[in-house]
């Protein structure tokens, strides 16, 4: 499938896909991001089901294409295009000179053998096994580093913004969605270009019918996508196992039961009943109302913490935990469908709601489920999810469905009273038995999750000038705006151009998973300099040319990340095979340049989404901006993290200042300076 074209409106399937740099610690998240996908869900009779599609869920699954491995000619040009402007004349000589020569010695003998692997492994694609075996070697703590955070708008009807109807109603929404899902009555992922044609009764009572062998190119004919839902199998009954080395991602869809959590404490109930069916919602609602009337204070040691640790320090504890006999208790956390966390806090504006659901205080979490429902006591909510078992094409998917069902067909209503069931004898507190080895390791864990999220800031702005409805009208792409208001800002407050990394998915391929698009190209860095620094000799004609240069090439940048075009995933999937084999690394490999770039400091991403308030992630490299953004109709949101070692503050006003400039030029005024 080599001759594969998908066109520019296929663009960046952004999927909260956090990738990884190969170089040590130096990793790079990406995006917080969505493509609108429209689909028409059939209703459904059965009240457990979202809807019943007469197109199987894995219809296409068996005929997508297979992640292409980009030429290796292609790759070494493109890292020299994305390195130009990050060096001076003499460092890019010398990078050059490597690519070279890696091109033509090991790196040559290297892309064959990945070819001929990926030949002998035609049921996934090359990435996959790399991708997971790093994700899952990573020592890191999974807060901040890994963990990104999504929010849902609040419910367009007042009332049903009660932490109780909420947590109800979404967890009901959200097992829909898995029986659906298992049922293979979900609407296949289909990212429809002209939905006029396909989203249609007509075509899928024709696709339904073409073998699964070649369906999607029945689908691809008229301009419709099926992408990959490889991942979804491990949205549910599913967590991370701390091990040594290389964590182990645990999947038991036979648990029936949710996890729930509140002050430190943890309770389960079963969310299914034995016929299969989900437990009335009127009882899901009794079931949390005990659980928020429970009077015990938070436990003294907090179990919840562990999961905020190094991941080799949670391994020795997590193997102590069994050996004190509680292996019972874990499998239960473990194997429940997910967790919800009831918190006893407030979050009046988008900072506190980032904080919380982005790390929360510890106690109420455990880091390593698939995912987790979080929810605050103002009825505020938001997903946490462990990032190793994929991408966020599928979590986007559960958060839009799972809006979509709670606000057209809620479960329970503001007047629902609770059944009259007894819950004392239904929901199962857990205990755990601890030594005095785990209730040092907790406070240890305790005391340096309290350090970590201390030093991290969150600021967050909103540009009101414009968004994408003015920059249609300019022929200009939004997301290549908001990301050259980013090289702008940053260039403003530090005077420099830096590696700068957003995420886009390859779903569109069989087990694709991310690729990275470089944002910082020579076309921003030329704009950049002429807005900033010489906006007196250059003609408002000759600023809207060059923002035009940048959109443009930004477009490039995107489709061919979306084809998988890029060369981030190509250059890691050589150095890990380089690895594998023993081989010594190879010198491209051990350039500064090479180090460098791959120590994003901008490591951004955007979503935008009916559903979805906000999004959003900690920096990658101390001294980064994690940068989530959106741009809509008429403006633009930002919600930026940083460390002590930057700014976030000023580094918002710099980019508030850019954009202003920016849509000056392109409303026809001069800047202001």
């Amino acid at each position: 499938m080599a001759a594969l074209r998908l066109p520019p409106a296929v663009r960046r399937l952004n999927g909260l896909g956090w990738a990884a740099s190969p170089v040590g610690r130096c990793r790079a998240r990406g995006s917080v991001g969505g493509c609108a996908l429209q689909r028409a869900s059939s209703s459904s009779p059965d009240p457990d089901l979202l809807h019943e599609s007469i197109v199987p869920t894995n219809h296409f699954q068996k005929s997508l294409p297979r992640l292409p491995i980009p030429k290796l000619h292609d790759t070494v040009r493109r890292f020299l295009n994305a390195q130009r402007p990050l060096l001076d004349n003499d460092q890019f000589r010398r990078t050059e000179q490597l690519a070279q020569d890696f091109e033509k010695g090991i790196g040559k003998q290297l892309h064959e053998e990945l070819v001929a692997q990926d030949k002998r492994n035609k049921h996934t694609s090359y990435i996959s096994g790399p991708w997971f075996d790093m994700y899952l070697s990573a020592r890191e703590s999974v807060v901040l580093n890994f963990n990104p955070f999504i929010s849902f708008n609040p419910d367009p009807n007042p009332a049903y913004n009660n932490q109780l109807i909420r947590a109800t109603n979404m967890t009901v929404s959200a097992v829909r969605f898995m029986k659906t899902f298992r049922a293979g009555l979900l609407e296949p992922e289909i990212f429809h270009l002209n939905p006029a044609k396909s989203d249609t009764s007509l075509f899928k009572n024709i696709i339904r019918f073409v073998p699964t062998s070649v369906s999607w190119y029945g689908a691809y004919l008229i301009n419709a996508y099926p992408l990959d839902m490889s991942q979804y199998y491990r949205l549910f009954n599913s967590t991370r196992i701390p091990r040594p080395v290389r964590d182990e991602l645990f999947t038991n869809d036979s648990g029936k039961h949710v996890l729930v959590m509140r002050s430190g404490h943890f309770y389960i109930f079963d969310i299914i009943d034995q016929d299969g069916r989900i437990t009335k919602a009127s009882e899901i609602l009794a079931h949390f109302k005990y659980i928020l009337a429970d009077p015990s204070p938070p436990p003294e040691f907090q179990l919840g913490y562990l999961t905020s640790e190094n991941r080799d320090t949670w391994s020795s504890l997590r193997q102590r935990l069994l050996e004190c006999g509680n292996a019972e208790v874990l499998n239960k956390i473990d194997a429940a469908l997910f967790c919800i966390c009831l918190d006893d806090v407030v979050k009046n504006d988008h900072i506190q709601l980032s904080h919380n659901m982005l790390h929360g205080n510890g106690l109420n979490r455990w880091y390593d489920k698939s995912f987790s429902f979080i929810f605050t006591k103002d009825g505020s909510a938001g997903v946490n999810f462990e990032h190793s078992w994929g991408d966020g094409v599928a979590v986007l998917r559960l958060i839009n469905e799972v809006f979509k069902d709670t606000t057209k067909r809620p479960a329970i209503s503001p007047t629902t009273l609770p059944a009259a069931v007894n819950s004392s004898q239904i929901v199962q507190k857990l205990e755990f038995k601890l030594d005095d080895v785990l209730k040092a390791g907790i406070l240890s864990a305790k005391e340096i999750f309290n350090t970590s999220v201390n030093a991290l800031s969150i600021e967050a702005t909103e540009f009101k000038k414009g968004g994408k409805v003015f920059l249609k009208k300019q022929n200009l792409s939004a997301d290549a705006l908001a990301q050259l208001s980013l090289q702008m800002g940053f260039l403003r407050q530090y005077n420099k151009t830096v590696a700068t990394y957003e995420s886009c998915s390859t779903a569109a391929f069989k087990h694709g998973r991310t690729e990275t698009i470089r944002p910082a190209t020579i076309y921003t860095q030329r704009c950049c300099e002429a807005f900033v620094k010489e906006s007196s000799k250059h003609s408002i004609s000759d600023l809207k040319a060059m923002i035009g240069e940048c959109s443009k090439y930004h477009g490039q940048l995107t489709k061919e990340a979306a084809m998988a075009q890029g060369f981030d995933r190509h250059l890691f999937a050589l150095l890990y095979l380089a690895k594998s084999k023993g081989m010594p690394l190879p010198e491209l490999f051990q350039d500064p340049s090479y180090i460098q770039m791959n120590h994003n400091i901008l490591s951004t991403s955007t979503l935008t989404s009916p559903a979805v308030n906000l999004g959003g992630f900690a920096p990658v490299v101390p001294n980064g901006f994690g940068v989530g953004y959106g741009v809509h109709d008429n403006w633009i949101g930002y919600i930026v993290s940083s460390y002590p070692a930057r700014d976030v503050k000023e580094f918002l006003k710099c980019v508030h200042k850019s954009l202003d400039d920016i849509f000056d030029v392109l409303q026809g005024q001069p800047i202001n300076s």
